[in-house]
């Protein structure tokens, strides 16, 4: 199968999900992002596993091998279902944002983990629940089902893997002193700058990641995922962000059931 390739500003709008064709977009940009992810998920073993700067435990390959097997079969559940309301995967145009993401981290175990895994994978997780919804508004209750008692517990864990794995880089470079000055210059002096994880990803997120993040968040599955407010709402700017920050401190934000994550192997 292949899949035609688009900048992201020149793709059709999905819709709201109303029609048969929107649907059908929706599920089809949807498997197009399982499926980079579990090029991503290898990409980051194959790429910085043996790394001996890092110190990364058997644990680190386990959970990104268990990601990757979460991710493929997502991909074929999302890639079976499209069939079966009459598409399939390829039959739409895609773009390769997450990837173009990947490159600009390339160089950075840090910035990889910050990125792809607490900016877009939680990106995906505030947008979800709508996502359900408007399927299963328009009646499709077989897909809901999919998006909300599978898929949406297990990308609570690809998140957590990316905090959990932030949290240790942070962790080993504040914890080690540097053999010399001179060596001082990698990832981990970068870390040693910050008292905090969570300031730490600050920083990556404005060196790496263009713009800002955007509200709405899913503040009870990024909570799930073992990052609260703290991570995020200082990286969101304007006047959504000032209203959802009131949201959060007035209580006053609506939560969804959640669904428990499921732990790694």
């Amino acid at each position: 199968m292949q899949v035609k390739l688009v900048a992201p500003r020149d793709m059709p709008k999905l819709g709201k999900g109303g029609t048969l064709a929107s649907r059908q977009a929706l599920l089809h940009s949807l498997a197009h992002i399982e499926n980079w992810a579990v090029d991503l998920s290898w990409d980051i073993i194959a790429r910085f596993g043996s790394d001996p700067t890092y110190e990364l435990p058997r644990a680190f390959f386990d959970d990104f091998v268990q990601v990757a097997a979460d991710e493929c079969s997502h991909f074929c559940s999302l890639a079976k279902r499209l069939e079966a309301i009459g598409s399939s995967y390829g039959a739409l145009p895609a773009h390769d944002g997450l990837w173009e993401s990947a490159s600009t981290t390339a160089h950075s175990l840090p910035a990889r983990l910050a990125v792809e895994h607490c900016v877009h994978e939680a990106r995906g997780l505030d947008v979800l629940p709508g996502t359900v919804a408007k399927f299963r508004g328009n009646g499709d209750e077989e897909t809901a089902a999919l998006l909300w008692d599978v898929i949406y517990a297990e990308e609570i864990s690809h998140c957590a893997a990316g905090v959990r794995w932030l949290r240790h880089l942070h962790k080993v470079a504040t914890s080690q002193q540097p053999a010399s000055a001179a060596a001082d210059d990698g990832w981990a002096a970068d870390a040693r700058k910050y008292d905090s994880v969570e300031a730490w990803f600050h920083s990556l997120i404005r060196s790496h990641f263009k713009g800002s993040l955007k509200p709405p968040f899913n503040d009870a599955a990024r909570k799930m995922a073992g990052f609260g407010p703290e991570w995020y709402m200082p990286l969101s700017t304007g006047a959504a962000a000032a209203a959802a920050a009131k949201a959060a401190e007035a209580g006053s934000t609506a939560e969804q059931p959640q669904p428990q994550p499921q732990p790694q192997q």
